[in-house]
């Protein structure tokens, strides 16, 4: 199968022959034809297997062959694409450019974190297609400064993530400013019950198109534990790092503070590294991306807001420096690599504080990770399993809350329980919930005005 094969138009072949890819992933060859022939669409697949492209693609198709609603004044904002973090929007808005470069079509991003100024600037010229975090959204809504009023195509891309997020609410308020008639899209990672709330209410009468086993991992991806002490960790991680000589390493953590410190540890032993949180600044955290990118920096230190949307072609290694508490976060971390068919490498550093969180792993994929012991860093079997700092919460101790991941079911909060939904604790009373955008504002973070704030790279069909 050809792109040629789904009916796009040739400006749009044209702008993906040149990314190099003539073959769709198979989210891509049943979510385009389904899309350009209307309806509602709820499409599952998992991270890595095109998704973005599954939804730009014939979305440009369909507003470059569709008339447009006739106004008085600059042109209506006709397509509306909601993303859970900064820097997914960011990349989401550069797939619709790269794609669209042969098009007469007009798109700008919108998320929060830095000044209006230069998306008030955008909207005043008109734009076609909208992509934003929610927070930001409503923050223009609410001042009067967008129209949505005419939009004929909604996408809910990473659904799944959203709720995790606790945006659950704001996605209905979004939903309750936007027309009755459009055509709705969602696409996730995985078809929760949550989802299928979600799904209920937004689409009408959807097609369903799932191309993956429920919270599977790609087949591509090798996947190995090491057991480890818990004061050895950072030993262990900066030896894997020398003795393999790896590069392009995306470490995860569950706590900003600690990303921070294993920062300050790898660069004492001379390893390029730098993290990407929350806390960061727009400008520090597209700075680390894409020296990331480039190679120019060694290791990439991350809360889980970097676990969904960061594309980096070819990434050969994922550490999980500390497991997540919520057994989805896993799939999605690792997810980063073994991308659209390549291969890649996923390790996992596992103390006695997590052992409970790597049966509930397991049990989620299905299948037993291999464990390996490096010689010289074998875990004390004295070792106990102490409970874990979480924000405000304390899980694993006696009288804990069950539920490490914000009341989700993956985290149990027995002893030997593991953190916090891969790091990101939210902040300002958003209650701890474990997964997540590290900052917790409501705007979904960061910057951008149209166009601004992008994370380096063209988006390419195969690599979503």
């Amino acid at each position: 199968m050809s792109f040629e094969s789904l009916g796009l138009i040739e400006p749009l072949l044209k702008a993906v022959a040149e990314t190099g890819y003539t073959t769709p992933t198979p989210i891509q060859a049943q979510a385009i034809p389904a899309v350009i022939a209307g309806g509602d669409l709820l499409a599952g697949a998992q991270t890595g297997t095109g998704k973005t492209a599954g939804f730009t693609l014939p979305l440009l198709h369909k507003l470059s062959t569709t008339p447009a609603p006739a106004t008085q004044g600059k042109r209506p904002i006709r397509a509306l694409i909601l993303t859970p973090t900064r820097e997914l929007a960011a990349q989401v808005e550069e797939s619709v450019r790269v794609y669209g470069k042969y098009l007469p079509i007009k798109s700008m991003v919108m998320f929060g974190g830095v000044g209006m100024g230069p998306q008030l600037s955008g909207l005043r010229n008109g734009i076609d297609i909208l992509v934003a975090t929610p927070g930001r959204l409503l923050d223009h809504h609410q001042q009067g400064n967008l129209d949505l009023s005419k939009v004929e195509f909604f996408v809910l891309d990473e659904a799944d993530r959203r709720l995790d997020m606790g945006f659950v609410h704001d996605i209905k308020r979004v939903l309750a400013i936007l027309p009755a008639k459009k055509q709705s899209l969602l696409f996730s990672a995985t078809f929760s019950d949550e989802i299928k709330a979600l799904a209920d209410r937004l689409l009408n009468a959807p097609q369903v198109i799932e191309v993956a086993r429920r919270n599977a991992t790609a087949e591509t991806i090798a996947q190995k534990v090491h057991p480890v002490g818990r004061e050895q960790k950072k030993d262990l991680l900066a030896h894997l790092i020398k003795s393999n000589n790896w590069h392009q390493v995306r470490v995860f953590t569950r706590m900003k503070h600690g990303a921070n410190r294993l920062v300050e540890y790898l660069e004492k032993q001379g390893i390029s590294a730098m993290a990407i949180h929350g806390n960061k600044s727009q400008s520090a955290r597209t700075k680390a991306l894409s020296e990331f990118k480039t190679g120019d920096l060694q290791v990439l230190v991350a809360t889980d807001i970097a676990a969904r949307g960061i594309d980096i072609d070819m990434l050969p290694h994922v550490v999980n420096y500390e497991l997540p508490n919520v057994p989805e976060d896993y799939v999605h971390r690792i997810g980063r690599t073994g991308r659209a068919g390549a291969e890649g490498e996923a390790v996992s550093l596992v103390c006695v504080d997590e052992n409970s969180f790597l049966a509930d792993i397991e049990k989620l994929i299905k299948r037993s990770i291999p464990k390996e012991v490096v010689p010289g860093f074998e875990p004390d079997p004295n070792e106990r399993a102490e409970p874990i700092l979480l924000g405000r919460r304390t899980i694993g101790a006696p009288g804990a809350r069950s539920g490490g991941g914000g009341g989700r079911s993956g985290g149990s909060g027995r002893p030997g329980g593991g953190g916090g939904g891969g790091g990101g604790q939210r902040s300002a009373g958003r209650g701890g919930q474990g997964g997540g955008q590290g900052s917790g504002q409501r705007s979904g973070g960061g910057g951008g005005g149209a166009g601004g704030g992008r994370s380096g790279g063209p988006s390419r069909p195969r690599s979503r």
